[in-house]
């Protein structure tokens, strides 16, 4: 959804007429329970399962609805992150899964409500789910990486009992059902406002919401604000208790600069998406704080389609991947704000974590060589694209490897596409040579793979077949052996670093700017604000 000006100078004035810091006790605790949130991005949808959900659509969900179950979250250092490794209860009071993973038993909380005060019940969580597998939508598609593809599935065992059943012991089934597709939905409530056309209410429910989650709507303007309401009742977070806050106002301000100078008035309290080039700044405002986190599940790349010459050929891939200026691009992009994925000295991984730093240096002699070898000593012509919408971290980028390449032999043009024609020609496998981001929800490394370097689908970024890469994620994904797990994991490594279909540069840091006296955040696997875990000190 495109926010224009108007409608960023109307967040702006709503942002304005909240409530302020006064003199006056009930105004001072009414803001103190109130929590702002300016984003370069906005909520397009209340149902982040339809195509096209932003990731704000997302993050929003998480504290809406519930899930069946969710993420952990640990200490790392100074601050929170997700722990996918620890899964535990939300909706689902508790669970076990069966000796042979084929059975996931899931045992519905007691007591617990839907936002208009009625039971959830058990019916309710076997609509939701045949709803995710079965509706035209984005949960379809991420449900099939659980193996969760059919009503038949979902079977009811008692009043608040309900069984997965799998064909095979799939290791990401029950993750799968904490992502935010996994929307439990009030079916007494969507069945009412669905048609025979819509049997699933997925238009009504773009606009409305069906939760039992923290927060409430209270009131939703695509494209400028949400408001939201503590929901008393919640009692599914780790410490069984409602959410701090009373109230979140969620305000669409596209400007960085603008937002960045919000939070440092005081104004705001927290944004997510602000340029690494104004967070050095900010550092340095004592009102201010900065939450610094690598971005562990998501990776910033330069992919070859490898469908197409001369980057079909390994040896040319090789020699590119010798020849970028890779410190000076992780200074230039992104000020050195995380954790480089280059620079590493192996010849076999030395864990199965992934991403990981792999064994790329800028070496021109190397690249030559490898030219050399790939019987292109004289160098070739090619183009290097990027979305506008990456052009503060992408345009240095481009500027020095254009330079590293040339001293090659290799002539690029730079090419600056706006967003979805870049992501249409992407998905169409029509870009040669370009950059871009990935991330997994489900930081599993057989995951990584199967989405990024399988299948002639929309994420395999380099267009990459490699049946050995294939049959090592399929027989990884229901592997239950965890040496012969951890042996495939490396091996996929392994062939990757040798046969580089994909450069992969850094994980850049989430930068989480607030006001002082906020605690609480957490970096989430899907990159944004879990208003649950935050509180005013």
């Amino acid at each position: 959804m495109t926010v224009t000006r108007r409608q960023s100078l109307m967040g702006l004035a709503a942002l304005a007429a909240a409530p302020a810091l006064g003199s006056d006790p009930a105004s001072a605790q009414t803001r103190a329970e109130t929590l702002r949130l300016v984003a370069g991005g906005s909520v397009n949808t209340l149902d982040p399962t339809m195509p096209g959900s932003t990731r704000e659509a997302f993050g929003l969900s998480m504290n809406v609805y519930d899930r069946l179950v969710a993420f952990g979250r640990k200490k790392v250092g100074d601050h929170w992150v997700f722990d996918n490794t620890q899964i535990r209860g939300e909706l689902a009071e508790r669970f076990e899964t069966s000796a042979d993973g084929l059975t996931i038993t899931l045992h519905l909380r007691p007591n617990a409500k839907w936002h208009d005060g009625s039971p959830v019940t058990i019916e309710d969580v076997k609509w939701s789910l045949d709803r995710a597998v079965s509706a035209k939508s984005l949960a379809a598609s991420q449900f099939q990486t659980g193996s969760l593809t059919s009503p038949e599935q979902f079977r009811i065992t008692g009043p608040s009992t309900l069984e997965v059943k799998l064909d095979k012991p799939d290791r990401l089934a029950l993750s799968n059902l904490a992502v935010p597709y996994a929307i439990m939905i009030n079916s007494k409530l969507a069945k009412a406002n669905a048609t025979e056309e819509d049997p699933w209410a997925q238009k009504w429910l773009q606009s409305n919401a069906a939760g039992s989650g923290a927060y409430k709507i209270e009131s939703f303007r695509p494209g400028v604000q949400v408001i939201l309401t503590r929901n008393e009742d919640w009692k599914n977070g780790a410490e069984g208790a409602p959410a701090f806050f009373r109230r979140v106002i969620i305000q669409t301000v596209p400007e960085a600069a603008t937002r960045a100078n919000l939070i440092e008035k005081g104004d705001a309290d927290l944004s997510i998406d602000l340029q690494a080039s104004d967070i050095a700044t900010m550092e340095k405002r004592p009102q201010v704080k900065v939450a610094s986190i690598p971005q562990s599940n998501g990776f910033t790349h330069i992919s070859f389609n490898t469908r197409l010459p001369p980057f079909d050929n390994p040896k040319v891939r090789q020699a590119v991947a010798a020849a970028i200026p890779y410190e000076e691009m992780f200074k230039a992009a992104i000020f050195g704000r995380g954790r480089p994925l280059f620079g590493a000295d192996w010849s076999t991984p030395p864990s199965t974590d992934f991403p990981q730093p792999m064994p790329l240096k800028q070496d021109l002699a190397k690249a030559k060589a490898l030219l050399a070898e790939a019987g292109m000593a004289g160098g070739f012509s090619t183009t290097f694209s990027f979305a506008t919408g990456n052009a503060a971290t992408a345009e240095p980028m481009a500027a020095l490897l254009q330079e590293a390449l040339g001293k090659v032999g290799i002539k690029v043009e730079i090419q600056k596409l706006p967003d979805a024609q870049l992501n249409t020609l992407q998905a169409e496998k029509k870009l040669a040579f370009y950059t871009d981001a990935g991330t997994a929800w489900l930081p599993a490394t057989y995951y990584f793979f199967y989405l990024y370097f399988t299948r002639d689908q929309r994420w395999n970024f380099a267009s990459w077949n490699n049946p050995r890469i294939t049959e090592l994620a399929n027989k990884a994904r229901f592997e239950r052996d965890a040496v012969a797990y951890e042996a495939e994991c490396q091996e996929m490594i392994s062939i990757l670093a040798e046969q580089v279909p994909l450069v992969m540069l850094w994980q850049p840091n989430m930068d989480a700017v607030m006001n002082r006296n906020i605690d609480g955040f957490t970096y989430q696997f899907y990159r944004q604000v879990d208003f649950r875990d935050l509180k005013r000190t």
